[in-house]
């Protein structure tokens, strides 16, 4: 199928475009910044610039599906007028273009799932929402409606208004930039805490898109949203006790609209929303509870090892360890759902690291591109820590294909990195281990570096890469199995039984890298 995305390079963009490789879907990504999409996308997707008229015409005449997601972050910045507008613009506005191309094909296009919220039911209390609600009034839902409406006029068979909740993932989002305030103590409950937050685990929101692709029942509005909504209580908590279990101080309704002005909205409005197409379609949810999706997002990091390097530790006789002896030794082991024959390949091109990389590394090739992998190759990237631009230079030490390949770093923040990437063949599936044997610089500064700042960022991005690489290629090991249509539905009838048990979701005392939600940008 050749799809045409927008919003492509935002946090839900990225996913998708990973799941669609998997079904070998060709991908049109329709972009604002074609040099910037580019690095973040890979190879393999085809780009059209926003303003380039003709292009988005020929790309719209030969696509068999839309999946429009592009928006501006709607909680970024204050709703000034010049932002209303171009928020509107974002949303409204690239619909309205996708409207336009579509009118110049000679037949309909087959589908257009679009992107909407669950805003578009503003503050409903305990309300219980299915598709059938009504609007909601205020900027947002405002917003959500036009979009909606927008969507409407594009001549399509079919068209799928994806309302979607937050969006709990490893990277990115709204819920994300409430960890550096829950860490300070000054992110927990929200106003009362009492109002209904309506969320959906990135994998499961990435597969309802693609059911919905490929699928002609599915049509008009679908809450993406998981079977069990939370009280912000106990989705504040969660966040809490994933940064360690401390007691956050709660935020006053009267403080959050002096802070945020009409943004506040996006916190206290309560939204307690039911997945009632997508349960009658049969799709089949795979994080039911906040604390399934939870425990998921933790087995990322969960599954990253560190540890000193003693004697006990075998090293490789290699040259550049006998120079540049290793502190900390790193190993992941990774089960994907895929034959060697496909896995290898994907590791061998070199572009395809920024798409397995958190977005906020600013990770950049600067090397140009095409780029021949093999024994001695010198690759160049640039990157951010803590805001603060760093250059790194690799060198392709060892490179067996179809096994396996080192990578060594020669110039870089690191006093020693040295990454074995091993592939084992395992039936239709691949084992992929991950060995790292590094030091930080700077001696016993570097030691207290590692422990503040280094294991954690090397913790957080190795538990994105292995999220990242099961949506390419499918987790085999994943903990957590998928739910069946007909045990999620009573999953959600219990869930609303009574306010006093509704919003609390089990025992969620497990770690979280990170709780992310929010529409992708274009």
């Amino acid at each position: 199928m050749r799809v045409l995305v927008t919003g492509a390079t935002g946090f839900i963009g990225r996913a998708l475009l990973l799941r669609l490789a998997r079904d070998r879907h060709r991908v049109t990504a329709l972009v604002r910044d074609p040099v910037r999409a580019r690095r973040r996308l890979g190879p393999d997707v085809e780009l059209v610039a926003a303003g380039d008229g003709a292009a988005l015409a020929a790309a719209m005449a030969e696509a068999d599906a839309v999946v429009n997601l592009a928006g501006e972050p709607i909680a970024d910045r204050r709703w000034t007028a010049a932002r209303r507008r171009a928020l509107r613009a974002s949303r409204v506005g690239v619909t309205a273009a996708l409207a336009a191309a579509a009118a110049a094909r000679p037949r309909p296009l087959p589908v257009l799932i679009s992107g909407s919220a669950v805003g578009i039911y503003g503050d409903r209390g305990d309300e219980l929402l299915d598709e059938r609600a009504a609007p909601g009034a205020r900027f947002a839902a405002e917003l959500c409606a036009d979009w909606e409406a927008a969507a409407a006029r594009v001549p399509a068979a079919r068209t799928v208004l994806l309302r979607t909740g937050l969006v709990l993932g490893a990277e990115g989002g709204v819920l994300a930039r409430l960890a550096p305030l829950a860490r300070a103590r000054v992110a927990g409950r929200l106003g009362s805490g009492r109002q209904w937050m309506s969320w959906i685990h990135l994998a499961d929101l990435v597969e309802l898109i693609v059911a919905a692709l490929g699928d002609a029942r599915w049509r008009g509005p679908v809450n993406a949203v998981a079977p069990t909504p939370v009280d912000n209580a106990t989705l504040t908590r969660a966040v809490a006790t994933a940064l360690g279990g401390a007691a956050p101080l709660p935020a006053p309704a009267f403080a959050l609209r002096a802070v945020l002005g009409a943004r506040a909205e996006l916190l206290l409005a309560s939204q307690r929303c039911a997945p009632a197409a997508a349960l009658a379609l049969g799709f089949r949810f795979a994080f039911t509870t906040l604390a399934s999706a939870v425990v998921d997002l933790a087995a990322g990091a969960a599954a990253v090892r560190i540890a000193r390097v003693d004697a006990t530790t075998p090293l490789p006789a290699v040259p550049y360890l006998a120079t540049r002896r290793p502190r900390y030794v790193l190993e992941t082991r990774t089960e994907l759902a895929a034959p060697l024959a496909e896995v290898f390949p994907f590791f061998a091109e070199a572009a395809n690291l920024e798409l397995l990389t958190p977005p906020a590394l600013g990770f950049e090739i600067l090397t140009p591109r095409p780029i021949a992998m093999a024994a001695g190759t010198v690759i160049d990237y640039g990157l951010r820590v803590a805001g603060v631009p760093l250059r790194w230079r690799t060198v392709i030490e060892a490179w067996q294909p179809g096994q396996g390949f080192v990578d060594a770093q020669h110039r870089g923040p690191y006093r020693t990195w040295w990454h074995e990437h091993r592939f084992v063949a395992d039936g239709d599936r691949t084992v992929m281990i991950d060995r790292v044997l590094y030091a930080p610089p700077l001696g016993l500064l570097g030691t207290l570096a590692h422990r503040l700042v280094v294991r954690p960022m090397l913790t957080r991005i190795f538990g994105f890469r292995r999220h990242a690489i099961a949506l390419r290629f499918g987790h085999a090991d994943r903990a957590t199995a998928p739910a069946t249509a007909a045990a999620t539905a009573p999953a959600f009838a219990a869930a609303g039984a009574s306010r006093g048990t509704s919003g609390h979701d089990g025992d969620l005392a497990v770690a979280l890298p990170a709780l992310e939600g929010g529409q992708g940008r274009g």
